[in-house]
């Protein structure tokens, strides 16, 4: 048996070990170094357990709480559409696994129901459809927003965690030129935030990770289920965008992945913005900070915690991608102009 296996055995002991499994399959995408497990027990029930190295525990903990919270108090049409976490004692069971220098926690999941998949490249109907989908999603989250449990991740911690290790062992990111890549992004992305008045956006569930392979559909286009809440946080609903923008794209869902600014230029990403904003609608400075959720994405989740998410070879391949080319991009690439005239909205003055 596994390391891993053992792991799972373990944490399912602790919530029910009069239940014994029968059967464990790794079912995991194999990008991240997440693995996810269908554990069939004896009397051929079925839970899915996420085991997971990344992060800190605390973080996971408190992120799975504030889940099910949501899950629990979101109302029609969304009741059931996040995979639910098992309880043990009226609270989300978590286990956390310690052993000399090894550090890991499972959580288990009741198995989600899929319906469609989108396809792989959306038409317009599609786009628009997702974007009137999400636009009602992001609101009935935000209805919710006071009644969640407080997260203790800012966009701000993240970044000075990132700024902190740079300044502790600069070699750990490779060159010197790409350590002060990392600072200077890190400095520009904390002065615009404070440009685009992000401090005044609303704190709502997002969770980033939006692909194709991560929720269904009805057959009426309309959200089904989502799972996998692997960069899950409390945040601006526009650290969302980057990746609607790219379930919209032109080049649509692809097995061997980069992280382009370009899919929030495309018009067929106007068209999710246009539906959205009819539902749910957008500011001028929500625009213009959809470059700086961009470039947190690439500083946080790329360059910051890549080695520890991404499987090696993709964090090798996306780490030097975003200095060669996802960094320079995002003050070259992006222009929140054109949004901002697309939706015709009323613009502000931008501070100085």
């Amino acid at each position: 048996m596994t390391e891993a296996l053992r792991i799972i055995h373990k944490a399912w002991e602790g919530y029910d070990a009069t239940k014994k499994i029968a059967h464990v399959e790794e079912i995991s995408a194999m990008v991240s170094t997440n693995h996810v497990y269908r554990i069939t027990f004896e009397d051929e029930d079925i839970v899915i357990a996420k085991l997971s190295y990344f992060g800190k525990y605390e973080h996971f903990k408190e992120d799975h709480r504030i889940i099910h919270t949501l899950s629990n108090n979101l109302l029609y049409p969304f009741e059931n559409l996040l995979a639910k976490s098992l309880l043990k004692n009226n609270r989300v069971y978590t286990y956390h696994y310690r052993y000399k220098k090894k550090d890991a926690w499972v959580v288990f999941y009741n198995p989600v129901r899929v319906l469609q998949r989108m396809p792989k490249r959306l038409d317009e109907k599609l786009i628009r459809k997702f974007g009137q989908q999400i636009g009602r999603f992001h609101k009935a989250c935000s209805k919710l927003r006071n009644n969640l449990p407080k997260s203790s991740k800012t966009l701000r911690t993240d970044i000075h965690t990132l700024m902190e290790r740079v300044e502790a062992d600069e070699t750990k990111f490779g060159t010197r030129a790409q350590a002060d890549m990392i600072k200077y992004h890190c400095e520009l992305f904390l002065k615009n935030r404070l440009k685009t008045n992000a401090a005044s956006f609303e704190t709502i569930p997002v969770f980033i990770d939006w692909n194709i392979g991560n929720f269904s559909v009805t057959d009426k286009l309309e959200l089904y289920s989502r799972w996998d809440y692997d960069w899950f946080r409390m945040s601006s609903r526009m650290m969302d965008f980057y990746f609607f923008s790219r379930v919209v794209s032109d080049a649509g869902d692809r097995t061997v992945f980069s992280y382009y600014i370009n899919t929030m230029m495309e018009d067929r990403f106007i068209l999710f913005l246009e539906e959205y904003h009819k539902v749910n609608p957008l500011t001028a400075d929500e625009l213009r900070f959809l470059k700086e959720g961009y470039r947190f994405f690439v500083l946080n989740y790329v360059i910051k915690d890549g080695s520890y998410f991404f499987s090696e070879q993709y964090a090798k391949k996306l780490q030097a991608e975003a200095y060669e080319i996802y960094l320079p991009s995002v003050d070259r690439d992006f222009d929140a102009d054109k949004l901002i005239k697309a939706l015709k909205i009323k613009d502000e003055p931008v501070k100085k």
